[in-house]
C-alpha cells in the first residue's frame, strides 16, 4: 500500500500534468479551458458531489494539489469550502464549487440544518453561498429541476425524474418520504428564502448551469447524437434497454438517461476569467441540450419599447441581468424582459414561463408556474384552470422522425435561468 508522502507526490504529477495539457489548448477569445477536479463526496451513495474550477491558470493552480473526500474520515463539504479559502489567501486566485445531481443525493444536499443537525446559521449560509453560486440543475443522470411530488400544479415537472428517484446515486439506499425537498433545485430556490428569513442569509440564491457529465470525453449532449455515459455504453442494436453500472446493484437503464445538458453562461469575452466572473454573478442558464438562447432582465419600469429598441441596454442601465438582485427599496411589481430564441438547427419552442417561489405570511413556501407567451396564441387559448393546451406534436415514433412546424412544434427541452 502506498505511504501518503508518496501518494501525495504521484497525485502532485499527475496534476502538474493535466495543467500543462489544459494549459496547451487554453486559447483566450476563441477556447475557454479551465483548471479544475470533481470532490466525490458520497457518504452511503448519497451524492454529494461537487466540480471545483479555478478562475487561474497553472502558475496559481500548481501551488495546491486537488482536495479529496478521502483525506478525512468524517469528510463534510464545509472542510472542502476551507481548502478553496486556504487556496485563496495563498495564491490571491478563485474558485467555485458546482453541487450536481443533488437528484440522487437522498435529501441531502439541500438540507435546512447545518452541519451539526441544529438549525442552520448565518454564518453557515454565508459561506456556503460564498463558495457555490451556482448549481447544475441538469445533466446525463437526471433533471434535478423540480418533481411532480413537489409542484404538483406544473405538468413539465417530471421531465427527466424517471429511474432517479427511486434511491440514491449506487441505489444502495432507496429514497424515503420527504427526501425529495432536500434534492430538488426549484425547492432549493424557496427553501433559501425561507432560511434567509429567519438567518438573514440566503445560501441556495443559485445560478444554473447543464452538463453532460458523460465518461467519454465526447461533446454529445444532443438527444440525436447520444453516446451514453460510459464507453462502455456506446450505441448499440439496443442500447436503451442496456443496464447502467454506477453502483453495486444500480436498477436504471440507458433509456433513463438524458443525453445530457449545456451550460449557457452571458460573459463579457470568451476567457476563464470573464466565463468565471459571470458564474460567480449567476448570470447564466441551463438547456438540456437545444443550443437556446436565452435573455432576461429585471427592473421596475421596463415597456414595451424597451423589448421592441436595444433590450439589453435598457436592461442593463435600468435593471438586472439573470442572477441579479432588485432594489428592495423600490415600490410596486417588479417587470421582467424575457427574449428566446430557438436552437436553430431544432424543433420550435412551445413557450416561455416563469415560476415564481416566495413564502407566505405564515412562513411557508409556495410557487406558482407563469404562462408568460406561448406559440399560435389566437388558436391555443388558456383553459378554465388557467392552463394552456398541450402543443402536440408531429412525432412518428414508428420511423423516428418529426416533422418541423412553422407557428409552434414541441421543443425537446427547457432552459431555466436563476432566480
Amino acid at each position: 500500500m502506498m505511504n501518503p508522502e508518496n501518494q501525495k507526490e504521484n497525485t502532485r504529477k499527475i496534476w502538474t500534468d493535466h495543467s500543462a495539457i489544459v494549459e496547451r489548448y487554453n486559447q483566450p477569445g476563441k477556447f475557454s479551458a479551465f483548471m479544475g477536479f470533481e470532490y466525490t463526496l458520497m457518504p452511503g451513495g448519497n451524492n454529494l458531489h461537487r466540480v471545483v474550477i479555478f478562475r487561474d491558470g497553472k502558475e496559481r493552480a500548481d501551488q495546491v494539489i486537488p482536495f479529496s473526500a478521502l483525506n478525512s474520515a468524517d469528510a463534510k463539504v464545509e472542510q472542502l469550502w476551507d481548502y478553496m479559502e486556504a487556496y485563496e489567501k495563498k495564491t490571491g486566485g478563485k474558485m467555485l464549487a458546482i453541487p450536481h445531481n443533488s437528484n440522487v443525493s437522498n435529501g441531502m444536499m439541500f438540507e435546512l440544518t447545518g452541519p451539526d443537525g441544529g438549525p442552520m446559521t448565518a454564518d453557515y449560509a454565508r459561506k456556503r453561498a460564498r463558495h457555490e453560486p451556482i448549481v447544475e440543475v441538469t445533466q446525463i443522470k437526471g433533471d434535478s429541476e423540480s418533481h411532480p411530488f413537489l409542484s404538483r400544479n406544473d405538468e413539465f415537472a417530471g421531465f427527466g425524474d424517471a429511474g432517479w428517484d427511486l434511491g440514491n446515486l449506487t441505489m444502495a439506499i432507496a429514497k424515503k418520504d420527504g427526501d425529495q425537498a432536500g434534492e430538488y433545485v426549484r425547492e432549493a430556490l424557496k427553501r433559501g428564502l425561507a432560511i434567509e428569513a429567519k438567518t438573514g442569509v440566503n445560501p441556495y440564491k443559485l445560478g444554473m448551469i447543464g452538463s453532460t457529465d458523460s465518461h467519454t470525453a465526447l461533446a454529445t449532449g444532443d438527444e440525436n447524437n447520444f453516446f451514453g455515459k460510459h464507453t462502455g455504453n456506446e450505441p448499440g442494436g439496443d442500447r436503451a434497454n442496456q443496464p447502467q453500472n454506477l453502483g453495486t446493484r444500480d436498477g436504471r437503464f440507458g433509456w433513463q438517461y438524458l443525453a445530457g445538458g449545456y451550460a449557457a453562461v452571458w460573459a463579457t469575452e470568451n476567457t476563464r476569467e470573464a466565463i468565471f466572473d459571470a458564474m460567480m454573478r449567476k448570470e447564466d442558464y441551463a438547456t438540456t441540450g437545444p443550443r437556446m438562447q436565452v435573455r432576461l432582465f429585471g427592473g421596475w419600469d421596463f415597456a414595451e419599447a424597451d423589448l421592441n429598441g436595444d433590450f439589453v441596454k435598457a436592461g442593463y442601465e435600468r435593471g438586472v441581468p439573470m442572477g441579479g438582485d432588485l432594489d428592495e427599496a423600490a415600490k410596486g411589481a417588479p417587470t421582467f424582459m424575457i427574449s428566446a430564441l430557438k436552437d436553430p438547427i431544432g424543433a420550435n419552442l412551445d413557450r416561455v414561463q416563469i415560476v415564481k417561489g416566495w413564502t407566505d405570511r405564515n412562513g411557508r413556501t409556495q410557487e406558482k408556474v407563469f404562462d408568460v407567451i406561448w406559440s399560435d396564441m389566437e388558436a391555443r387559448k388558456k383553459g378554465r384552470d388557467g392552463k394552456v393546451p398541450a402543443v402536440g406534436d408531429t412525432v412518428d415514433i414508428a420511423k423516428f422522425l418529426y416533422q418541423q412546424h412553422r407557428r409552434g412544434g414541441a421543443q425537446n427541452g427547457v432552459a431555466r435561468p436563476g432566480i
